[in-house]
């Protein structure tokens, strides 16, 4: 299962800083931060994403609250350890470019265009709007052995054509990232808010196989690192 990891996960977005950052963590002498940006739905909402920023390539500092900012980078998961043990799947814009245009455009951009292979099954359903929905687990590869495991949702066509996906399958996604806050129930009965993020699919496109055809040991592994996946997110 090969490709060319630079264009598997392309992910742009604008808006204005909503959180200014906090420190995340140090690689090798290289600070890595995390802000929110709040970009703006066609719609009258909006979505807070969580963006991973690292000190080299821009002034810290800079990165006021309020602030138009404009990203290219890659929209990447990674599991995160809290207090106590517990684990979640936590996911962020990867930024390797970044600028400050001084115009704020009319609409803002949120986009994401992946190739990758459905790890989990997908879980087709309908609303009780009688509405089409799907939601499946897509693998994106990465440098060094390294994988993204991303939450997507899809309506409609869409929904129908991936409920009769299989683990393994090798796809296309474009769409946008989006942040969907809901209840989750505790073991002691009570609720907290949570926020999860995931991919809005607007397109998805079955690759053809190719000379990268994907084995039942590939299958088999891919169930594995999704069986690692903590979908719970914070």
């Amino acid at each position: 299962m090969t490709a060319n990891q630079s264009e598997n996960n392309i992910a742009r977005l604008t808006g204005c800083i909503e959180k200014e950052p906090i420190f995340s963590h140090e690689v090798y002498g290289e600070g890595f931060y995390v802000f929110i940006v709040r970009t703006r739905r066609l719609s009258d909402s909006f979505d807070l994403i969580p963006v991973t920023v690292s000190d080299r390539l821009t002034d810290i500092a800079g990165l006021k609250k309020g602030r138009f900012t404009m990203l290219e980078g890659q929209f990447r998961s990674y599991n995160s350890v809290l207090n106590g043990g517990q684990v979640k799947l936590t996911l962020t814009l990867f930024a390797q470019e970044i600028s400050f245009p001084e115009t704020v455009p009319e609409t803002d951009i949120d986009s994401v265009e992946m190739n990758g292979y459905i790890c989990k099954p997908p879980v087709y359903r309908t609303t009780p709007f009688n509405r089409e929905i799907s939601d499946f687990l897509l693998a994106v590869n990465r440098s060094y052995n390294k994988s993204d495991y991303l939450p997507c949702i899809c309506w409609g066509r869409n929904a129908r054509f991936c409920g009769k996906r299989s683990v393994g399958d090798h796809v296309r996604v474009v769409g946008r990232m989006q942040s969907r806050v809901y209840q989750k129930k505790l073991p002691d009965g009570t609720q907290t808010e949570r926020t999860a993020y995931e991919v809005s699919v607007s397109k998805i496109e079955l690759l053809e196989a190719g000379g990268n055809a994907v084995t039942q040991e590939d299958r088999k592994e891919l169930r594995e690192a999704a069986g690692s996946v903590k979908a719970d997110q914070v």
